[in-house]
């Protein structure tokens, strides 16, 4: 799936997501994603769209927005920052993640 939009801002791209029904509010913590009191198994979700934004000179203004969906049918979104994680099992999730991303765009 090509990315449709890109919004202006982090902000409105997790309301307009929030809108499409990505309402699950994720953090990565190892391999698991984890959305207030539950935790599902990273290797079960997939990218369906990525936002990145840019600051205008410093890195750490840096964040990337990801919906991300399930086949049981949960979705949320996930947000990173530049630097994302000293944590390298939750780095090499999300770089899973990106690799079954890529692949579907190809």
């Amino acid at each position: 799936m090509k990315q449709k939009f890109h919004y202006a801002t982090v902000s409105e791209a997790i309301d307009k997501l929030k809108e499409q029904g990505f309402d699950l509010d994720f953090n990565l913590e190892a391999n698991h994603l984890k959305a207030g009191e539950y935790t599902y198994p990273a290797d079960e979700f997939e990218i369906v769209d990525v936002y990145r934004y840019e600051g205008p000179s410093d890195p750490a203004d840096e964040a990337t927005v990801y919906a991300l969906a399930s086949p049981a049918g949960q979705k949320g979104i996930l947000v990173t920052g530049y630097g994302y994680s000293a944590d390298e099992v939750a780095e090499e999730t999300l770089k899973q993640l990106h690799y079954k991303y890529q692949a579907k765009q190809d």
